[in-house]
């Protein structure tokens, strides 16, 4: 008996770029792009072409690059929303936009100011333009998780009407609980007259930490897209993970009646380059892409799994992609090879200068580290990128730390142009290194988080940092990674500083997150 396909819907560069501080260039955009082209993703949200003018160019970018996915932009339903979009999404091979109308009573009276049937209308109005536009348009209802489900049918009905492929009934806060938002979703499938003219998606938020369950649920009640993110990425407590709900649906075909498309070994590594990207690690006891994922301490556990396999194990690791990244590269590897594995990953190289400066980046860290694996490469070519203005920059540092003495940083930075060296104290020699750069800085920021990730196993293993910072409301996560942590940690504060000066921001309208 043959099955349905379930569409995966991954919008880690949209709702996942919402999560504070996690905003991408247009050069990780492409990168993550093109990794999810690699994993088979059918429909991959872009950003929103509107909030801002790096968000278009971001999709732009995107739809040039991906051929084998569908790139699709968000839109509110308004004129100049769509043409925005449609505009960011010409070079696509496929494309869909993706116009979206609150239609919760809270949000109706609240946000938008407006009747239900002046909600009506304008979905209708959006709906129709778009399909001037572009052959596929996806229609979403803002908070569909808390809206009364006589107006969905309505507002629903006459979005297919009006041309709507695909309707997204979205949990836009988290509110939903698995066998109640299963039914929602079985109940309009059943009510609304020209159902079938569409594929009914859902977009579940991870606020109560039942997005995966939620959307697994719909889908048992017959929803055929689920939106989703790489690592559970997103607003407030994230989305459904992507990993998640496609492993769940190859782990259990007893239970699902579909199937997806997703090359699975590209998991682990799409996980570890979204982590390196934004610079949020992924917790080691994380599903699917978690270090601890596939680990076994126990000695019972650990005896079963030698015996068996599957006594302990439900997925195989290397399903998943764990071992796939083998080490690739030394120190006496050759420009062409370092090209080729460039290429590989889908990190565009641009001029033969900007491979030069990368190769000797990259030989620089092979004297530090034997083993160079594909997410050192990551990290070393999100180093590079020129994300900002450097106003800041690391000349030299030296740190004294040892035991029964105050731990002390001296460092020299280039202002502008001009050398400054400082010395300070602090309780460790991180904190003494902020504080010698704050010295000079004298920013005014707050430290709001402060990040360690290993990039990879073993001791020579760069470390991965992640600073945020906030200033007036701005917030600013910085990124750094060395194999010396205090200098990784430097680096990540200064960049978060460049990135302020630099007035680096995004501007999201009202009414973007769904």
């Amino acid at each position: 008996m043959s099955k349905d396909k379930l569409i995966i819907f991954d919008t880690t560069m949209r709702d996942g770029e919402q999560s504070p501080g996690a905003s991408m260039t247009l050069e990780e955009k492409v990168r993550i792009g093109k990794a999810l082209e690699r994993m088979r993703v059918d429909v991959i949200e872009a950003g929103f072409a509107i909030a801002s003018q790096g968000d278009f160019e971001a999709v732009r970018a995107v739809a040039a690059a991906v051929k084998d996915s569908r790139i699709c932009s968000l839109s509110r339903a308004r004129a100049e929303d769509i043409d925005r979009a449609a505009e960011a999404l010409k070079p696509a091979n496929a494309s869909r936009i993706h116009t979206f109308i609150a239609t919760s009573p809270i949000h109706m009276k609240y946000k938008l100011r407006q009747e239900p049937d002046a909600v009506l209308e304008s979905a209708v109005r959006a709906v129709k333009y778009a399909r001037n536009l572009v052959e596929d348009v996806e229609f979403s209802c803002e908070d569909a998780g808390r809206s009364e489900i006589d107006f969905l049918c309505r507002i629903i009905e006459a979005a297919i009407d009006a041309g709507a492929r695909t309707i997204n009934i979205p949990d836009t806060v988290g509110y939903a609980i698995p066998g109640q938002f299963g039914a929602t979703v079985g109940q309009l499938l059943a009510r609304i007259p020209n159902a079938d003219k569409a594929i009914f998606s859902v977009h579940c938020h991870n606020d109560l930490g039942l997005a995966v369950a939620n959307s697994l649920s719909a889908v048992l009640q017959g929803a055929r897209q689920v939106e989703c993110t790489i690592n559970g990425l997103g607003e407030r407590a994230g989305n459904a993970a992507l990993e998640e709900i496609v492993m769940a649906i190859k782990t259990r075909p007893d239970l699902f009646p579909v199937e997806t498309t997703i090359w699975t070994p590209e998991i682990v590594p799409t996980s570890r380059l979204v982590s390196s990207v934004t610079g949020f690690p992924v917790q080691p006891n994380k599903a699917i892409v978690g270090a601890n994922a596939f680990a076994h301490e126990s000695g019972i556990h650990q005896d079963g799994v030698l015996k068996h396999r599957e006594t302990y194990e439900i997925m195989r690791a290397e399903d998943v992609g764990w071992g796939a990244n083998k080490m690739v590269l030394g120190k006496h590897s050759g420009r062409a090879a370092f090209r080729a594995r460039l290429d590989e990953l889908g990190i565009p190289v641009g001029s033969d200068n900007s491979l030069n400066q990368l190769f000797v980046r990259f030989k620089e860290l092979a004297d530090k580290k034997h083993e160079i694996f594909d997410e050192d490469i990551h990290a070393l070519v999100s180093d590079a990128q020129p994300n900002a203005v450097e106003v800041f920059k690391l000349v030299s540092l030296e740190v004294t730390s040892k035991t029964g003495t105050k731990p002390e940083a001296q460092l020299t930075l280039n202002v502008d142009g001009v050398d400054k060296v400082v010395t300070a104290t602090g309780s460790g020699p991180v904190d003494a290194t902020f504080r010698a750069i704050e010295a000079v800085a004298n920013s005014g920021t707050s430290l709001d988080l402060y990040s360690v990730n290993a990039i990879t196993s073993g001791t020579d293993s760069q470390g991965e940092v992640t600073v945020r910072l906030s200033q007036a409301g701005r917030i600013i996560n910085g990124h750094g990674s060395d194999t010396d942590i205090v200098i990784a940690s430097a680096k990540a504060y200064l960049n978060a500083l460049n990135l302020l000066r630099g007035g680096v921001s995004r501007a999201h309208p009202q009414g973007e997150a769904i």
